[in-house]
Parts: structure tokens; C-alpha cells; sequence
């Protein structure tokens, strides 16, 4: 990589040893990657939150750096373990509550924002065309790349964390180069957020850093989630490029035999014990379009809905909370469905969402069965 004679000193250590920690994350990053240089960033998004995930290792870590340490970009927050406002309700282990309280210190403490969601597209202005963003949470990185016309590798925690610390990030991959060696068409009718979630599932196994689509009516706001989602936890693949179908890559279908595959591969139940909502987090839209479907309908079962502070504040002045929480859900913010203990396997033996990445964390982290249906059968099924 080629350094300017500033990050050369700061990789010394001339400039303090938690500037050398950083670049010399960058710096192994950029070499792993085949980066030229480091160049620009405008905007951080922080994974390694939860401490489910990171661990005593992690939050000692963050703990010690934060004394130190501060963000010199815009950076926000992935989701963490809990809500504040009703932990209380789930029987938490008290170690874990004061390990995830540490973690959220350390990061606010080093000037992150604690916006404590996975969707900071939705909840934050996006910036002009091409900027160069940081972004360690999966589906954010794609819908960045893909939706935002921003340009972000998909980080590591520690790579994102350098990366808000320095203002810089290692210019490789997708920074440099978008060409897809495959090209996908859309071969499923009528398809609705689940079936996009299956497409991203699909794509992301067979896609190297991007991939082309073809053949996709105009999707909304929870069907292009739904794809970044499924696409974040299949590989390593973080862009979607819409074409015609008229490029010279290599060519799969992505018909009713192909999905069919992808839902039996995570459907491992054929009925839930609790639905969870929101993997990735739910937006404003999306919480009204669930207020419009559950008019005058109520849960049969429990039923938890994730969603950011800043959208469950905006939800609760139009009025969205008071008739979701009429209907029996239960409005979680600052988590997420994925990696979350308030559901665990002690007291769940399976879970029914519309969300691919979160039926793959469920299986897969909490050790949980999944049964996985679009969110209008789950109103029908589920809803009296």
C-alpha cells in the first residue's frame, strides 16, 4: 500500500498508540484486500455492540480504548442485546445487562451516536452520490452499495471501528471495482419481502463481491431490506447491479425450483411459538403498512416487533404504537431480532418470522427452529 509520510508516522506510533492500533488495522486490512491507499471516509456504521457477540474480550477492549479513543467521522451504532425501557421484563441475566451497559458507555464515550440500529439508511440523511462510507453491518453495506449510490466495503467491526477513528478506510474491492461474474434473473412471479429475502440468500452464496440482477418489478421499502438482508448472511458478496439481463457474465435462474430450496434449507418448523418482526429493524413505512394490516385484527400468539428509538419516537406521536401494542405486539427498540437474548432456546423452541436473516441467526446463534412465511400469511395465520 502506498502511505503518506503523516500515515507512515501515525503507523510508528508518532501519533499516539491508539492512532498506531488503528492504522495498523487498516493498514492489515488494506494488504488482505489488495488495496492501493487509504483514502476518505464520511461515515462510520459500528457492528460489535451486542455483547452476545463480542464477549468479555470485547468489552473489555472497548472499555480500555475508550479512555483514549475518539470517532473523527460521523459514525453510528449497530443494535445491542436489549431495550432499556423493559429489560426489566425478561429475566436477564445481570452480568450481561452491566457488560452491555459497559459496551454502550465506551461507545458513546468515544462520540459514537447511539442510534442502536441496523438500518441507519433509514434514520440518517444519505449523502451525495459516490461517497465513501465504512459500514460493518451486513445489510447496510449492501443497501449502501446497492439502493444509497454510496461506496463501502463490507467492514469488519474492527476495520469499521479504525476506519471511524482515523476518517479513513483501505480503497479495494468494491471502493475500486463493481464488476459482477454472474448475472441472476428473477424467474419467481408476484413475488413478495420474503421471496426477495430468498433471492439475496441465493445471491449471496453464488455471488463474488457483486452481482447482477435482471428481471425485478419495483420493489418497496421492506422487499429491498429483505434482499440486503438475505444477501448479508449467505457470503461475502455486498452489491446488487440492475441490468436487463444483457451482460456477458455467466447466467443463473432464480425460478420457483431455486427458492423452493432456500425456504427448505431455513424453514426447519412448521409453526412458532412467538413471531418476531424486524431483522433488519423496521421503518416508519413499514410500521404503518403493519398498522393498516392488523386494523381491527389481534395476535393470537406473542409477538415481538423490533424497530430504532428514533422510529418507535416518530411512530408513538402518530399514534402507530398505541394500535400495535392494541393488537398484542410488544415494541421493542435498540435490538434486533438476531443474536438478541430475549430469545433463547430455554423458553422458545421455535419462532415464526418473514425475515431470512433473521431465521438464519435464529437457528443458527440462538438455537432456535424457524417458520418462515411472508409477513401477510403471518397476518392471516396468526391474527384474529
Amino acid at each position: 500500500m502506498d502511505l503518506t509520510r503523516e500515515e507512515e508516522s501515525a503507523l510508528k506510533g508518532e501519533h499516539g498508540e491508539i492512532m498506531q492500533m488503528a492504522y495498523r488495522i487498516l493498514v492489515a486490512t488494506g494488504e488482505a484486500t489488495d488495496a492501493d491507499k487509504l483514502i476518505p471516509i464520511e461515515w462510520a456504521h459500528l457492528s460489535g455492540v451486542n455483547y452476545n457477540t463480542i464477549g468479555d474480550a470485547g468489552e473489555e477492549f472497548l472499555s480500555n480504548i475508550s479512555k483514549d479513543a475518539r470517532v473523527s467521522v460521523k459514525t453510528t451504532l449497530n443494535p445491542m442485546g436489549f431495550d432499556i425501557d423493559n429489560v426489566a421484563n425478561y429475566g436477564l441475566d445481570e452480568n450481561f445487562i452491566s457488560k452491555q451497559l459497559s459496551i454502550r458507555n465506551s461507545y458513546e464515550t468515544m462520540g459514537v451516536i447511539p442510534s442502536f440500529s441496523c438500518i441507519p439508511y433509514e434514520i440518517f440523511e444519505i449523502p451525495k452520490d459516490g461517497t465513501q462510507v465504512a459500514f460493518a453491518e451486513s445489510n447496510a453495506a449492501i443497501h449502501a452499495n446497492s439502493f444509497d449510490c454510496l461506496k463501502t466495503n463490507k467492514e469488519s467491526a474492527f476495520s469499521a471501528l479504525a476506519s471511524a477513528i482515523v476518517g479513513k478506510s483501505p480503497y479495494s474491492s468494491l471502493r475500486k471495482d463493481d464488476s459482477p461474474n454472474i448475472t441472476i434473473n428473477m424467474k419467481v412471479k408476484n413475488p413478495n419481502e420474503l421471496t426477495y429475502g430468498m433471492l439475496g440468500f441465493f445471491a449471496g452464496k453464488i455471488g463474488d463481491t457483486s452481482v447482477n440482477i435482471s428481471g425485478l418489478a419495483e420493489m418497496d421499502k421492506r422487499q429491498c431490506k429483505a434482499m440486503c438482508g438475505g444477501m448479508g448472511t449467505s457470503g461475502t458478496c455486498a452489491k446488487f447491479i440492475f441490468d436487463k439481463g444483457d451482460s456477458d457474465c455467466e447466467k443463473v435462474d432464480f425460478d420457483e425450483k431455486e427458492m423452493k430450496n432456500v425456504h427448505d434449507e431455513l424453514n426447519t418448523a412448521e409453526k412458532g411459538d412467538v413471531i418476531t418482526l424486524g431483522s433488519p429493524q423496521l421503518g416508519l413505512d413499514e410500521i404503518s403498512d403493519l398498522t393498516s394490516m392488523l386494523k381491527g385484527r389481534s395476535f393470537k400468539k406473542r409477538c415481538m416487533v423490533f424497530l430504532p428509538r428514533t422510529v418507535k419516537e416518530q411512530a408513538k406521536k402518530i399514534g402507530y404504537t398505541t394500535e400495535l401494542e392494541r393488537a398484542g405486539c410488544e415494541i421493542l427498540s435498540d435490538c434486533c431480532t438476531c443474536l438478541t437474548p430475549l430469545i433463547n432456546k430455554e423458553n422458545v423452541d421455535a419462532v415464526t418470522t418473514n425475515s431470512i436473516k433473521g431465521a438464519f441467526y435464529l437457528k443458527n446463534s440462538n438455537g432456535v427452529d424457524v417458520n418462515l412465511k411472508s409477513l401477510s400469511e403471518i397476518i392471516q395465520d396468526e391474527t384474529r
